[in-house]
């Protein structure tokens, strides 16, 4: 018994995500379509990539970059500012989920080396934020941007025309949030951290995986290729890496999957969308990305609008929010569990910020309406 309550109290968001998808499906009866709500191609990627850096931060390569950033870096304030803009403009190329997979284990390696471990709600937060903002300035950042572009067949120009003042925005706001963060000193002393020399040979290994797994977010080739190369060469190399991955996170995604899937096959709310959506794009958006997530809110809602402008707003600002409104999110949520921290004050400072920035975003929208 005593284990069940470690497990509920520590898989919240898989609990919940699992009593959810259950409780649609007695609304929505399952049948093979609920394989259709899948998306195999999110998990295929999500999974190549935990391994990846996985395999990175076994073999010591995150360790090694902390060094290297602590070298350069003399105050709290400017060690944030690094990674969180790293955070957001790596994002707009390899997708907010490879960002936040690959920089929050960065940083929680980071900070326990400068001895700011109070920090890491703080700047994990931010760095959340950031892939969620910064991902949204490119059609391939993030997948409901790719869907959006393709399905309304937009023009790169009318695509960058409407996002790129919500990513200018966004981008000076988290600066300052960085800057003012802390003005103590690093006191930490490089040389009297443990040195763990890197696998050059497993470093190639795990570098070429990467490479095919970008080429993979940007669709130059099939993503059954890097899945298959991960299982077969980290069997054959590195196979202990596979036990740390955290396989609660793909399921937690695989129940959320579900349940939206059903939301979706549910005539009442079909029609409540066709009589709410047209006219209030951005609204709808943000609204709808807050309970389903904004992935499953642009496919539902590109159903009901040809107002793709508004709809792009919406679906990325939407973004914004509670922990489900971009599921990138829950990849941040996971690692910080896994962490000696109180995930009652992440999840609270992760909203109170949150919606900080979703109300800056909201603002200037209403102004760009006016003018």
């Amino acid at each position: 018994m005593e284990k069940i309550k470690n497990f509920l109290k520590n898989e919240i968001v898989l609990t919940v995500s699992f009593v959810l998808a259950v409780a649609s499906s007695f609304v929505v009866k399952p049948t093979k379509a609920y394989l259709d709500y899948i998306d195999f191609r999110t998990l295929g990627l999500l999974f190549s990539l935990m391994v990846i850096m996985a395999g990175f931060n076994g073999i010591g390569v995150f360790s090694a970059l902390a060094r290297g950033v602590l070298k350069k870096v003399k105050k709290f304030s400017g060690l944030a500012l690094v990674l969180v803009v790293l955070c957001f403009f790596m994002s707009m190329l390899v997708t907010n989920d490879v960002a936040l997979i690959t920089f929050v284990p960065f940083t929680i390696v980071t900070l326990k080396m400068a001895k700011g471990k109070r920090k890491l709600i703080y700047i994990v937060v931010l760095e959340t934020i950031a892939a969620n903002l910064g991902s949204m300035l490119t059609p391939i950042g993030n997948p409901q941007n790719l869907y959006l572009f393709s399905a309304y067949n937009m023009k790169i120009g009318d695509f960058l025309k409407t996002i790129v003042p919500y990513g200018v925005l966004s981008l000076f706001v988290l600066v300052l949030c960085c800057i003012f963060s802390s003005r103590r000193s690093i006191t930490v002393n490089i040389d009297d951290i443990d040195k763990k020399p890197v696998n050059k040979k497993l470093f190639a290994v795990y570098a070429v995986l990467f490479i095919i797994a970008v080429l993979c977010v940007l669709r130059v080739i099939p993503y059954l290729v890097i899945v298959g190369a991960v299982v077969v060469v980290v069997l054959i190399a590195d196979r202990k890496v596979l036990a740390k991955v955290d396989y609660s996170l793909l399921f937690t995604f695989v129940f959320l999957f579900v349940f939206i899937g059903n939301l979706g096959n549910i005539p009442a709310v079909n029609q409540f969308l066709k009589n709410a959506v047209v006219g209030n794009e951005v609204i709808a958006g943000i609204i709808s990305s807050q309970f389903i997530s904004n992935v499953p809110a642009a496919v539902l809602l590109s159903g009901f609008t040809d107002n793709a402008n508004a709809l792009l707003i919406g679906v990325n600002i939407g973004g914004l929010g509670t922990l489900i409104a971009s599921m990138a999110s829950l990849i941040s949520f996971k690692f910080i569990q896994k962490e000696d921290v109180n995930t009652l004050k992440y999840f609270s400072k992760f909203t109170v910020f949150n919606l900080l920035f979703l109300a800056v975003n909201i603002a200037l929208w209403i102004v760009i309406k006016i003018i």
